[in-house]
């Protein structure tokens, strides 16, 4: 699964350019460059999170964009003073930068041992994706912090700003309403998925009561996901990701209703089996009644005819939910590869 980018910033551009680092708006100019700077280096690691398999070239551009924030806040730093003993802009953005290094570092490794065991459970996997989205929440709030300090700054010194975002700042907004989209689907199909991992537990531990309980729990939760798919409209006339989702449900659901009931048959027959061959087995020739040895022949040669039968069904099983899982994630691969921008 693709990790949705910890890290949004949306820059302005001045509309003139200084001539003179004494001029408020040579001052603006300047920490804006640094923020430029810092754009690129996240735009790097946004398009690598959305189309590398690389974690080694994640993490590198992660890293990569931590040192630039370091180098930025340095040099903002470097201005004691300010404008002219007014800090409070400078102070804002540096504010900014602390917390976007304190994400990239502390709460990324936070976020890191959550995604390992999210796959566990359906709560870990919610409370890993809303972590995420905290985090992300919060650098958005800190970012309009910024960029409201920014205008007020541009406002006290009369200068005129361009609200208009820069090409690297729409990238960056495009690629999160992407994994926006992208995680919204995944959930549904996680639900289901994982609900069906706990039936096949059941089913290889011929728990009857947890077999019945998990059948009932995946159509459940196939029917709640197929209506909530409905409400989802396409992604710029994109309908793949729904629509494999959708498939991916009506193959579970179908899998609940049909497979699993001829599963419990099977289970029923062979532990019928298996009594009636250890009571067999526990008594002496003589103790046999013909009644008892002729039910059990009847039985072996039934026994083998089910085991043959029963082997095609899951095997049969088995190949559709492979290809209905790799379906699933080729087509959130490519569905995110589509949509977020190239660099």
């Amino acid at each position: 699964m693709k990790k949705k980018l910890l890290l949004l910033i949306l820059f302005v551009n001045v509309s003139a350019i200084a001539q003179n680092f004494k001029t408020p708006l040579d001052y603006l100019m300047f920490i804006n460059k640094e923020q430029v700077i810092i754009s690129k280096s996240t735009w790097k690691y946004t398009s690598a999170v959305a189309h590398s398999k690389s974690a080694r070239r994640i993490d590198s551009n992660r890293k990569q964009l931590v040192k630039t924030i370091q180098n930025a806040k340095t040099k903002i730093g470097s201005i004691k003073d300010g404008y002219k003993g007014d800090v409070e802009y400078k102070n804002q953005v540096i504010q900014y930068f602390d917390f976007c290094e304190k994400n990239l570092n502390e709460e990324y490794d936070k976020i890191i041992n959550m995604q390992e065991v999210a796959e566990q459970s359906y709560d870990a996997m919610e409370a890993y994706l809303l972590a995420r989205d905290l985090v992300n929440e919060k650098l958005d709030s800190e970012s309009e912090k910024a960029q409201n300090s920014y205008r007020a700054f541009a406002a006290k010194y009369n200068i005129t700003l361009s609200e208009e975002e820069s090409d690297l700042s729409k990238k960056i907004k495009i690629s999160n309403e992407v994994f926006d989209y992208h995680t919204a689907l995944y959930l549904i199909f996680f639900k289901v998925n994982f609900t069906d991992a706990n039936l096949s537990k059941a089913i290889e531990n011929k728990d009857l009561a947890a077999i019945e309980q998990n059948k009932n729990a995946l159509i459940q939760y196939a029917d709640e996901g197929l209506l909530k798919i409905k409400l989802i409209q396409p992604y710029n006339n994109d309908s793949s990701l729904t629509t494999t989702t959708k498939k991916a449900l009506e193959y579970y659901k179908n899998q609940a209703e049909k497979y699993v009931p001829k599963t419990v048959d099977f289970i029923m027959f062979n532990d019928k089996f298996e009594t009636a061959q250890k009571t067999l087995e526990s008594k002496s020739e003589k103790e046999r009644t013909k009644e008892e040895v002729d039910n059990y022949n009847g039985l072996v040669k039934q026994v083998n005819k089910e085991i043959d039968t029963y082997n095609k069904l899951s095997k049969q099983n088995f190949q559709d939910k492979s290809a209905t899982i790799n379906n699933w994630n080729v087509s959130g691969d490519t569905f995110i590869s589509r949509h977020v921008p190239q660099d």
